[in-house]
């Protein structure tokens, strides 16, 4: 019986397409490391999702389940309630539990749900626990955090440290890894937290394939120092207020401080006095943010060369913005450049980007 070319050709598209999907979709192996994904009332999907991607994409050597505090379906921060598989008594069975983010207010930020903690109170001693985001709240209501560096977004380090005193808290940071708890910043960091599982667990070269099966960075540069807004405050018509304005229009000069002093009519004792109680800042330390406010705003929206961007903000040398940006940021001028970079792509490059950010 003759065969059909084109046949065969859409019979074995369809086995390649299959095997494509199979290898997605992997079944744990016997004995698999057990994870258990905590989802709390007002969790937020996309990290809730994340650790069952990234972590089930490591050939099976995760078994990843869901489960609520109560064994009921969990509302989430979106117009939408999950049911978990399981109720909080998987967690005595977990090797590692998950908390992914969830919605707080300053009240249950500092007293959570008592069903949460009771549920986290179920987890035997030596289950490697780790949170994402807000996550850490729970962890640090638990007390488990005490005496110990750790982080969360951002945004709410201040409410974070007003609450819990006892914790070293590192807003600059993706993730910090204890060994025992870890806890890593907002959003795509618990993509970064579960890379860095795989990659302690089983190597770099299982965490490389499993980031490209998710089409990420295997990791990424910096913290998240450069992802934070530094608004500046507003100048008052008083004080070293009007100093301020003057010098912000004034960056690429070599400002000294008895230069700032004579603008405000004021001795540089009682100018660097008045400045910070006023900005909590030197005058020095003060420009140098500013200056690198600016450097930051020209590399993200113009095609300067570092050279001219660190002139144009009044540092001597390129080689100084990058030190002072790898201080502030953790990353040079070319990675930040990279990763804020305003431009659209070009005609026919959709989806054709260089590179992950790297």
């Amino acid at each position: 019986m003759p065969i059909d070319p084109a046949a065969h050709r859409a019979s074995a598209r369809a086995r390649d397409l299959s095997e494509r999907a199979a290898a997605l979709d992997q079944a744990p192996r016997p004995g698999a490391h057990k994870v258990v994904v905590l989802a709390l009332d007002g969790v937020y999907p996309f990290e809730l999702g994340i650790p069952h991607r990234v972590l089930g994409s490591a050939d099976g050597r995760y078994e990843v389940l869901s489960a609520s505090v109560d064994g009921q379906p969990v509302r989430t921060d979106a117009d939408l309630t999950v049911t978990p598989g399981h109720g909080p008594e998987v967690l005595a069975e977990a090797d590692t539990v998950i908390i992914p983010p969830y919605g707080i207010s300053p009240a249950t930020a500092a007293e959570p749900d008592p069903l949460a903690l009771a549920a986290l109170s179920l987890v035997c001693p030596g289950t490697r626990l780790v949170s994402i985001c807000t996550g850490a709240f729970l962890l640090a209501a638990a007390g488990l955090l005490d005496g110990r560096r750790a982080t969360t977004h951002w945004e709410l380090t201040g409410i974070f440290q007003e609450l819990f005193p006892r914790v070293e808290l590192d807003a600059g940071v993706l993730f910090v890894d204890h060994g025992d708890v870890l806890t890593s910043a907002g959003a795509a960091s618990g993509v970064d937290i579960c890379l860095h599982l795989v990659r302690q667990d089983h190597g770099s070269e299982v965490a490389n394939q499993v980031a490209r099966r998710c089409v990420v960075p295997p990791y990424r540069d910096g913290g998240q120092a450069q992802y934070i807004e530094r608004p500046l405050p507003p100048a008052s018509e008083t004080g070293t207020g009007p100093t301020r304005d003057w010098a912000l229009e004034r960056l690429d000069l070599p400002l000294s401080l008895e230069e700032l002093a004579a603008h405000a009519a004021m001795s540089t004792r009682t100018f660097a006095r008045r400045f910070r109680q006023e900005t909590g800042l030197s005058p020095g330390r003060w420009l140098t943010q500013q200056r690198l406010r600016r450097a930051r705003h020209l590399l993200e929206s113009s095609d300067l060369p570092v050279e001219r961007v660190a002139h144009e903000v009044g540092f001597a040398t390129a080689t100084s913005l990058r030190r002072h940006l790898a201080a502030e940021t953790g990353v040079a001028p070319s990675v930040y450049r990279r990763t804020f970079r305003v431009s659209a792509p070009a005609a026919g490059e959709v989806g054709e980007a260089s590179g992950p950010g790297r």
